[in-house]
């Protein structure tokens, strides 16, 4: 069975560490799930960045936020839920942090725990 490609929504100023650990466990040999990496290395074009993202978002089978403390309000995370509003890819909430209570992101699905059995049963 082949991974569901999963493009993660992160806050790019405050939660990159939640991308890379989710990335991390991309890599287990049991994961159903393979990310698609499209975090930006540096500044770009915001015009260039969005086309990128909303490109990968409709080839994804599923958005995956990563929600910290101010990720309900970050505008690259917003503008991916609406790619991923626009294009009918489902989207799942992630706590990034634990024992936070972060405020999900408008728009963008239930809020769920962050452990493996989570991961591997919405990302199956």
């Amino acid at each position: 069975m082949a991974s569901k490609r999963v493009f993660v929504s992160f806050d790019f100023d405050n939660d990159k560490i939640l991308k890379e650990f989710i990335i991390g466990q991309s890599r287990l040999a049991d994961s159903p799930f393979e990310v698609i990496d499209t975090s930006l290395k540096e500044e770009a074009p915001q015009a260039s960045w969005e086309a990128k993202a909303e490109a990968r978002i409709k080839g994804s089978d599923i958005v995956v936020v990563m929600v910290g403390g101010t990720t309900h309000r970050a505008p690259g995370v917003l503008k991916e839920v609406g790619f991923a509003r626009k294009w009918n890819v489902p989207i799942v909430q992630i706590i990034g942090y634990r024992d936070s209570s972060p405020t999900p992101v408008a728009s963008a699905g239930r809020l769920y725990s962050w452990n493996w059995d989570n991961l591997k049963s919405l990302l199956n």
